[in-house]
């Protein structure tokens, strides 16, 4: 009798329990689908689409920038060096003095030289009165066939001493300026071969510098990538702050390295100082054709540490916040999406605003 009654108990406990289980169940999905039905007010967003494009298909290379202009400047006379204001890693405007000559020597010459020059046309000068006076007194037979002819030589003579002495004046002034080394271009001195106080000889190397405006990246193409290459010869460079940067010229070997079967492919950047220095590592970007990809604009991307996501906007407005898995920036400036989002789905453009719109829809969820 008592074990009847228990299971009776037990049956009906476990009746009870069940409805209340299913009731329970029923109410939370109620709640869920009126909380998932709910209509937000216009959050005031600007939004975009995912969605797919025709957009460049790239292949990446890692490559490595070198300075394209690397140059040692020599002297171009023989003198002590009384001034070196650049030392290594300092940079240099272009034609800002790097190395001064005592030029004591030089100057003397050049004074000596102008003098010569100023006697030799002071000499024309009166060459020429006497010639042109002889000149016109010959032509009424007043002096000989020979004074006219000796008169005519001393003329051309004084005018060839002039040239000469110009010509030694043009030289000394190139001495004097030879005690001045400037910078061919704007860079960075490499090396110094030369200290205050020393005597340098001609051709003897002062410094060695390298220009940071125009640089190019040196890639290595495995030899079955290189036809589509040449074909649409196009490509990018990807700096390491993540700007991208139009290639301006892409040189492709005809012959590839007999040992690796590479190419050995050089890519130059813009004539501009883009704050990046030889030996850089970056990422060079070639154009294979056009593919569709899955794709979103770039400021809509949301990157908190390890986190890239999206904020999106349903069609109730509700603001919700999605792990994405991003590739790279398209060379339209679009970010190519891997998974995390569909075509047709509504993405917040300001982020900043977007994350505030999602704190007041769901406080509950942290600070994304």
């Amino acid at each position: 009798m008592h074990a009847l009654v228990f299971r009776f108990r037990s049956g009906l406990l476990f009746y009870l329990w069940g409805w209340f289980i299913l009731l329970l169940v029923s109410g939370c999905s109620e709640e869920q689908t009126d909380s998932e039905n709910l209509r937000f007010p216009d959050p005031g967003l600007t939004l975009a689409s995912v969605e797919y494009k025709s957009v460049d298909d790239e292949i990446f290379f890692d490559a490595t920038l070198e300075a394209l202009h690397q140059s040692t400047v020599a002297s171009e006379t023989n003198a002590r060096v009384v001034e070196v204001p650049f030392d290594v890693n300092d940079y240099v405007e272009k034609g800002q003095v790097i190395v001064r000559f005592r030029d004591t020597d030089q100057k003397a010459l050049l004074s000596r030289t102008q003098a010569s020059l100023s006697e030799a046309e002071a000499r024309l000068v009166n060459d020429r009165m006497e010639y042109e006076r002889a000149e016109k007194v010959f032509e009424r037979n007043v002096i000989s066939r020979a004074q006219m002819d000796s008169l005519t030589a001393a003329y051309e003579s004084s005018k060839a001493r002039v040239k000469a002495a110009e010509a030694e004046v043009k030289r000394a002034n190139e001495q004097v300026e030879h005690t001045i080394i400037r910078a061919p271009f704007a860079g960075m001195v490499v090396e110094r071969h030369i200290q205050v106080g020393e005597t340098a000889t001609i051709g003897q190397p002062l410094m060695t510098g390298l220009s940071l405006e125009h640089l190019r990246a040196l890639v290595d193409i495995p030899q079955y990538h290189i036809a589509a290459l040449r074909q649409h010869l196009r490509a990018r460079i990807v700096l390491p702050d993540g700007r991208s940067i139009e290639a301006s010229e892409i040189r492709i070997p005809p012959t590839a390295d007999p040992e690796s079967h590479s190419f050995r492919v050089l890519v130059n950047l813009p004539s501009e100082d883009l704050g990046v220095f030889p030996g850089t590592l970056v990422k060079v970007a070639f154009a294979r054709g056009k593919t569709d990809r899955l794709v979103v604009p770039e400021q809509a991307l949301v990157q908190r540490g390890e986190v890239t996501g999206l904020y999106i906007v349903d069609n109730n407005n509700r603001v919700t916040f999605r792990y994405v898995r991003a590739a790279t920036r398209t060379a339209e400036g679009l970010i190519s999406l891997v998974s995390g989002a569909d075509a047709g789905e509504k993405v917040a453009l300001d982020t900043v605003q977007a994350a505030r719109v999602y704190k007041e829809q769901t406080p509950e969820n942290g600070s994304l």
